[in-house]
C-alpha cells in the first residue's frame, strides 16, 4: 500500500475542488470564525464521491481500478432506481483518509435519444484510459482526474439530457470532476456535533441546505445522518460558445453515531470502527438531489 501516492491524489482533489466551489473554503471558514476548529486540518473526510457513465470503457468498472490499487477495498452495492444508477462504496487503506462513493448511470435504461446523446461523446473512449494510466504516479493519477475524457457537449445536448436525466446532464459536462467530499460533525466539539445542529449553524450563516427528503436524512436504523449544501451555480462555455450557468458541486455533512454494542464505551474510547459504517440508499438517493434544478433553482 503506498499511501504517498494516494495522499497525492487527495490532495490534488481536494486542492482543485476547493478552488471550484466557494461553499468549501466558505463553510471552513464559518467553522474557524465560530471556533468550531482552528484550522482545515482538524476536518474529518468522512468521504468523497464521483459519478460516472455505466458504458463501455468507462462507468465504475474503470474507474474503481485507481482506488483499488491504492488500497481500497469494494463494499457494498447499491441501487437507485428511479434514477437508474448502481453504486459501490470503498473502505479506505487508513483510518486517515475518507471511503469512497463511486456511481455510474446505467445509460442503456435512458431513451433512445439520450443514449444517442451520451454516446455521441462517450464513444470517443475507445479504450478503458485507466489501463494507459500508471497508478503508482500520484500527480498522473490527479492530472486524469481532471482532464476532459470527450469533447465539450453542446448546449442543446446538456439541455435535452437535463430534461431526463440530470445526473446524465451533471456527468456529460464535469465528467470525473469531484462531486463533493464531507464533513464528519460528530468529531466536532458539543454543540456543533450533530447533524441538525450543524446543519442549523450553516443555515444562520445564509448557506442553502438540501431541503430533499428533509434537511437532515436519516437511517432506518438511526444512526447515520446526513445533510448537504446545494450545489453552487457555476457559468460555463459549451461546444458553440454560449455560456450557461449549471450546478457544480456541493458539501457534505455526515452524523455517524456509535452503535449500540458500543454504547457502554466511554467517548474518548470511540473510533471510527465503532460507529456505523457504510452507506444508506435512501439518504443517498435525496444527496443526489444536491445538483439538481428542483434544489438550485429554490
Amino acid at each position: 500500500m503506498n499511501t504517498d501516492v494516494l495522499t497525492i491524489v487527495m490532495n490534488g482533489l481536494m486542492r482543485r475542488y476547493q478552488e471550484r466551489v466557494p461553499d468549501v473554503p466558505a463553510v471552513i471558514e464559518a467553522m474557524i470564525a465560530e471556533g468550531i476548529i482552528k484550522n482545515s486540518a482538524e476536518i474529518e473526510n468522512d468521504h468523497i464521491a464521483f459519478r460516472t457513465m455505466g458504458v463501455e470503457n468507462l462507468g465504475i468498472g474503470s474507474f474503481e481500478k485507481i482506488f483499488l490499487h491504492l488500497g481500497y477495498t469494494k463494499r457494498d452495492f447499491y441501487n437507485f432506481p428511479e434514477k437508474k444508477l448502481n453504486a459501490f462504496w470503498y473502505a479506505p487503506p487508513a483510518p486517515e483518509f475518507p471511503r469512497i462513493f463511486v456511481s455510474e448511470l446505467r445509460v442503456n435504461q435512458l431513451s433512445d435519444e439520450a443514449q444517442d446523446i451520451i454516446r455521441s461523446y462517450t464513444d470517443e473512449v475507445t479504450t478503458d484510459p485507466v489501463d494507459a494510466l500508471d497508478l503508482n504516479d500520484g500527480l498522473a493519477i490527479d492530472a486524469f482526474l481532471h482532464k476532459a475524457l470527450w469533447r465539450t457537449p453542446k448546449l442543446d445536448d446538456y439541455k435535452l439530457l437535463l430534461q431526463e436525466s440530470e445526473y446524465a446532464a451533471w456527468v456529460i459536462y464535469n465528467r470525473y470532476y469531484l462531486n463533493h467530499f464531507t464533513v464528519s460533525v460528530h468529531n466536532l466539539p458539543e454543540g456543533f456535533n450533530t447533524c441538525q445542529a450543524f446543519t442549523d449553524f450553516l443555515e444562520a450563516k445564509g448557506f442553502k441546505i438540501n431541503s430533499a427528503g428533509g434537511k437532515v436524512k436519516q437511517s432506518p436504523d438511526g444512526v447515520l445522518l446526513q445533510s448537504s449544501t446545494v450545489a453552487q451555480m457555476i457559468e460555463t462555455t459549451f461546444a458553440d460558445g454560449e455560456q450557461y450557468t449549471i450546478a457544480g458541486s456541493y458539501v457534505e455533512f455526515a452524523e455517524r453515531r456509535v452503535l449500540p454494542q458500543f454504547a457502554h464505551l466511554d467517548p474518548s474510547e470511540i473510533g471510527r470502527q465503532h460507529r456505523r459504517d457504510g452507506f444508506e440508499a435512501n439518504n443517498a438517493d435525496k444527496i443526489f438531489e444536491s445538483t439538481f434544478t428542483t434544489q438550485t433553482s429554490r
